[in-house]
């Protein structure tokens, strides 16, 4: 069989209940791939160690790899590239999460192990608000980041616009496809899937060649474009709405959210200005959120000086101050200030309101402090 070992690699996604614990326990057993779908029943429950139930026997295995040598063939002629969970090429943050999948079909080039890789979601009907947010951020994140990456589901709305604005600037973006790579859908991205191509990027797909849409898979693709990613934007959405889950995705595995705030009275922006209460998102309104939010460094590039100084130059006291408040993930207490920096509370309250005052810091309520 030519390329039985990328044949076999597929097969495990043809079998209903494998699953990365799994894959794992058989590769520290020291099984290989073949080995695992060509030795007898009995002797895989030997050396694995475990139960297995009927849909790992003889012939579930041999299914599945006949369906893998198809699949081989169709995505050969395409120029489409099955990445292997425990291979090396696999990206490494989609491997950390939960239920990452087996195989991801990547046909394009784009860098998955870039060091700033973003992904943007959002309603497929957004407002004027919302694209005009989604359209400067994608190109605040290009001008700060030269290998940036724009993550994003080729969805109507915001996911379109977010892959469309990467394009015009110039930066390398990702959609993240519920179907096998045989098709587009909607229909009316094809064109954005050509030139995300053409431009250097990738599409990704977990499904095999010949997968149509189905409901459930556009649920489960989100934790993909979570997955990539260190952080990801939700620009507007209900509280009902698929970018949603995706931002549930990035908060379960430990990535950073960050979401718009809206008007409370604005439906689009309620699903966002829920996880900024809820805790689960940071607020952003400019790259330099995102560049608090992630400690990032721009390339070179200073902060345009619309935006609010996050790296102020501070000297003296007005640094020790703002060096203790930078640590902090919750508002500090003046006590709390002045034991760190001995500085004596009298002359703290001046400072603390000098740089209040500067909007270097914001005052909570119990004079509490943190960085603006």
């Amino acid at each position: 069989m030519e390329n039985r070992g990328i044949v076999y690699k597929i097969a495990f996604s043809y079998l209903n209940k494998m699953n990365a614990a799994l894959l794992r326990e058989i590769e520290s057993k020291d099984m290989s791939p073949e080995e695992f779908f060509t030795i007898p029943t009995k002797e895989l429950i030997s050396r694995l160690g475990i139960n297995l139930d009927h849909d790992f026997d003889k012939m579930a295995r041999e299914e599945a790899v006949v369906k893998a040598g198809i699949e081989w063939q169709q995505i050969k002629n395409h120029n489409i590239k099955p990445l292997f969970l425990l291979d090396e090429n696999y990206p490494e943050r989609l491997s950390e999460i939960f239920e990452p999948p087996i195989i991801l079909y990547k046909l394009g080039d784009a860098d998955l192990e870039s060091d700033h890789i973003v992904s943007v979601v959002g309603t497929r009907k957004p407002t004027a608000y919302g694209l005009d947010f989604c359209n400067k951020i994608v190109e605040e994140i290009g001008d700060y980041f030269d290998d940036a990456v724009i993550v994003s589901g080729l969805a109507y709305g915001i996911d379109a616009a977010a892959h469309k604005k990467a394009l015009d600037k110039g930066i390398a973006t990702i959609a993240v496809v519920a179907h096998g790579l045989n098709m587009i859908y909607p229909a009316a991205n094809r064109g954005i899937a050509k030139e995300i191509i053409k431009s250097g990027g990738a599409i990704l797909s977990e499904y095999p060649f010949g997968t149509k849409p189905f409901k459930p898979n556009f649920l489960a693709r989100n934790r993909i474009v979570a997955g990539l990613s260190d952080v990801t934007i939700v620009v507007e959405s209900n509280v009902k709405g698929g970018a949603m889950s995706t931002a549930n995705y990035a908060f379960l595995n430990n990535r950073d959210v960050m979401a718009l705030p809206g008007r409370s009275s604005d439906d689009l922006s309620s699903g966002c200005n829920l996880l900024i209460r809820k805790n689960k998102a940071h607020l952003i309104e400019c790259a330099a959120d995102l560049i608090e939010t992630t400690g990032w460094q721009p390339l070179n590039i200073p902060i345009s000086a619309k935006q609010r100084n996050l790296f102020p130059e501070l000297q003296g006291d007005d640094k020790k101050i703002y060096e203790i408040l930078k640590y902090n993930s919750e508002p500090v207490q003046i006590d709390q200030i002045v034991h760190q920096t001995g500085i004596p509370a009298s002359r703290l309250l001046g400072l603390l309101s000098e740089l209040e005052f500067d909007g270097v810091i914001v005052r909570h309520p119990g004079n509490r402090f943190s960085i603006s």
